[in-house]
């Protein structure tokens, strides 16, 4: 059975076709050092065989931080090393593990960075901080973090890396020509309307520092709501790029953080969010009233309802464009999912709130090839991870 095959991304051997997508652990000091919780998190994870773990991303500098306060680091060497009792544990459970590198760029908060700075000084509709506009040297430096922390994750064990550039986070924001409206040379390209340079800086650094034998991935984005969106040439244009530049794999989702929901998809628990998100809670009872009776409808006509597979179409596109091993996530729950969409000629299928859900899953569904996730798409894990708690599942505490 393809899914349970075993292949290679770089030379990196996966004893099967199903990733665990990065998923943010809420399991750090604010600093960005792993936790305990960390730790038995990967190594729940890694005992359940899946073909290959991503970690949630960590910020390659300290004003790169997300808005959470438990997200991991890669900012210095110390900090870095600290990850290879992960990565020992890990492959102690035969399992392998990328770590997923970020910059947030203008998706962020002041209270988190010294200052919020992005592609240009163009602010989120979500965090709102206006951001300052980096300047060539400073772009360089993120460069050169990003290199940095490609090659300290190599150090402490892991197995290769993935470049951060979908959901709005800061290669994503050069890339967009309603964001990036810079005239110097990490600017929009006039053939293609995107903003490749930053990109291909940040992949060529990383081969410079870590060698051609390191497997490197990307995650982008196939697609983004409003203004933000690629027409279908754009996107077909960032396709044939990426085959010029040196990735191993890509792994494809949709959207930005300015509507969160429409990468993941479902359930809409709108009273948690009241209580829990940081732009929405301790407004009180008036204001969460008429937050629901005004803006919640506006809210939930840009949100995209929840269908199994719901982004293969962008995996298919780069599918007719581009030879790289391909991961498809959004939407498989099950064996006959994801077997539909390697019969389709995708690579691998990432999932994210079934590992929350059954961080064994991988093992259930070898065991029963009609299993199918528990997980319910509630969503709650999800806008929890605004809480300062750990990431889990708040439906099925039993596995």
């Amino acid at each position: 059975m393809k899914a349970f095959e075993e292949s290679y991304i770089g030379n990196c051997r996966l004893t099967n076709r199903i990733v665990r997508s990065a998923t943010y652990e809420g399991a750090c000091s604010p600093d960005g050092i792993p936790g305990n919780d960390y730790f038995k998190m990967y190594s729940e994870l890694s005992a359940g065989k899946p073909g290959l773990i991503i970690t949630g991303f960590v910020h390659v500098a300290p004003d790169g931080k997300a808005m959470q306060n438990a997200q991991g680091g890669f900012d210095n060497h110390e900090k870095a090393m600290l990850y290879k009792k992960i990565t020992d544990e890990v492959h102690r459970n035969g399992s392998k593990i990328f770590i997923q590198l970020a910059h947030t760029g203008r998706q962020t908060i002041n209270e988190r960075v010294q200052k919020v700075r992005g592609a240009s000084s163009k602010a989120s509709p979500y965090f709102k901080s206006k951001p300052e506009t980096l300047s060539t040297s400073e772009i360089k430096e993120i460069i050169n973090q990003f290199a940095q922390s490609a090659k300290w994750a190599k150090e402490a064990g892991f197995d290769g890396v993935q470049v951060h550039a979908a959901h709005g986070y800061l290669i994503h924001q050069f890339l967009l020509p309603a964001i990036n409206n810079r005239k110097d040379i990490f600017g929009i390209d006039e053939k293609t309307r995107l903003g490749t340079a930053f990109l291909q800086s940040v992949i060529e650094k990383i081969r410079i520092d870590c060698g051609d034998d390191f497997p490197v991935i990307l995650k982008i984005s196939g697609s983004a709501d409003g203004k933000l969106a690629f027409s279908e040439q754009q996107y077909i244009h960032l396709i044939q790029f990426i085959n010029t530049i040196n990735v191993d794999a890509l792994e494809i989702s949709y959207g930005t953080m300015d509507v969160a929901l429409n990468i993941i998809r479902g359930d809409i628990p709108l009273d948690l969010i009241l209580k829990i998100n940081p732009f929405y809670k301790g407004h009180g009872k008036i204001y969460n009233t008429l937050w629901k009776v005004l803006a919640a409808p506006v809210i939930k006509r840009q949100i995209k309802s929840f269908s199994s597979k719901y982004n293969i179409k962008y995996a298919l596109i780069a599918r007719e464009h581009t030879k790289l091993p391909i991961i498809s996530v959004g939407g498989y729950r099950n064996l006959d999912d994801i077997n539909e969409a390697i019969n389709a000629g995708i690579d691998y299928v990432s999932m994210c709130r079934p590992f929350i859900c059954e961080p064994d899953i991988v093992k259930k569904i070898q065991e029963n090839l009609h299993y199918k996730s528990k997980c319910i798409n509630c969503n709650f894990c999800s806008v929890m991870c605004d809480s300062g708690k750990i990431t889990k599942c708040y439906k099925f505490k039993n596995k």
